[in-house]
C-alpha cells in the first residue's frame, strides 16, 4: 500500500510547497504547535526544540520536514511570524 501524501501550502502567494507523508506531517504539526503553545520563539529556538524533542523518534530530516510544515501552518494562518527583530513564531 502506498504512503498517503498531503500537499502542503506555502505562505508566499504563487509558490507551491511539497507533498509529504501524512503521518510525518501530523507528527511535525503536533510537535510545532505543542512547542509554541503559550510562547513565542525565534526560528532557531523553534528548530532547536524540534531537534531535541524528535531526535531518534522521527524517520527523516527533522529540519527539512519542520520547515515544510512550519510554512504550511503559516499559509493556513495557524501560526504567524511577529514583526519583532528577530522575528518570532507564535500560534495565531
Amino acid at each position: 500500500m502506498a504512503d498517503v501524501k498531503i500537499q502542503t501550502l506555502h505562505p508566499t502567494l504563487g509558490k507551491t510547497n511539497k507533498k509529504i507523508d501524512r503521518d510525518k506531517y501530523g507528527l511535525m504539526r503536533t510537535e510545532i504547535l505543542s512547542i509554541l503553545k503559550g510562547r513565542e520563539l525565534t526560528h532557531n529556538e523553534l528548530f532547536a526544540a524540534l531537534e531535541q524533542n524528535l531526535k531518534g523518534n522521527f524517520d527523516g530530516a527533522i529540519g527539512w520536514y519542520g520547515e515544510t510544515v512550519k510554512l504550511d501552518l503559516e499559509a493556513r494562518k495557524i501560526i504567524e511570524r511577529t514583526t519583532d527583530k528577530p522575528q518570532k513564531y507564535k500560534i495565531a
